[in-house]
């Protein structure tokens, strides 16, 4: 939803800078400076430092919604599992979910510089990857794999668990996120919102 873009001097492209100079001497006292200065070795730590945040968040928050707290219903209702060609086809919503975290989590990271936690988030607008279908297509991620295993274990509880995170979910966006968006990027969002809808997934429009 975002992507932290950092300052000009974070992008430097001493390739480009060589032929606006129209100098290769320029190149080599460039890399020669970002050697010394250690440049690479700082954006690769931080490349670093933002992979193991992305991970730690993807277990702490889709983690546990996901996983942790269906198991401990799961495990509450003593609930066991018959396998079926039937039930073998709930594999696919949570397969394709787990799908939509990934990559969601992927463009946050690699494009965004951020995190999907609140408290890291990327720091400008993006509709790039998934985001130009839908606006909040890590959400849908995350009902299809809840959905899919209500399917998966025939669950009441599950179905009804999954349709509470829908509230919720809905409700924080409605009420806070959305809002909270249309005071930060002002005009640049409220078209993003007209252009694509927040969850019924549709094409793109050019």
């Amino acid at each position: 939803m975002f992507v932290y873009e950092g300052p000009p001097s974070e992008h430097i492209s001493f390739r480009s800078f060589a032929k606006t100079t129209g100098s290769s001497s320029h190149c080599c006292v460039g890399r020669a400076l970002a050697r010394e200065l250690g440049i690479g070795k700082i954006c690769e730590n931080h490349r670093m430092v933002l992979f193991l945040k992305s991970t730690l968040f993807a277990i702490l928050l889709p983690g546990t919604v996901t996983v942790l707290v269906p198991c401990l219903i799961i495990s509450s209702r003593h609930a066991g599992l018959i396998w079926s060609f039937w039930r073998a086809l709930a594999l696919l919503p949570i397969i394709l979910g787990a799908g939509i975290l990934v990559r969601c989590i992927w463009d946050f990271a690699v494009s965004g510089r951020g995190t999907l936690a609140p408290v890291d988030p990327p720091k400008t607008l993006v509709v790039r990857g998934l985001y130009q279908y839908v606006r909040n297509p890590m959400y849908v991620g995350v009902l299809l794999i809840l959905l899919g295993e209500a399917w998966l274990f025939y669950l009441r509880a599950l179905v009804l668990y999954a349709a509470g995170c829908f509230v919720t979910v809905h409700s924080f966006v409605w009420l806070y996120e959305e809002p909270n968006l249309r005071r930060k990027f002002g005009g640049s969002y409220a078209r993003y919102c007209h252009a694509v809808n927040r969850w019924l997934p549709k094409r793109p429009t050019p």
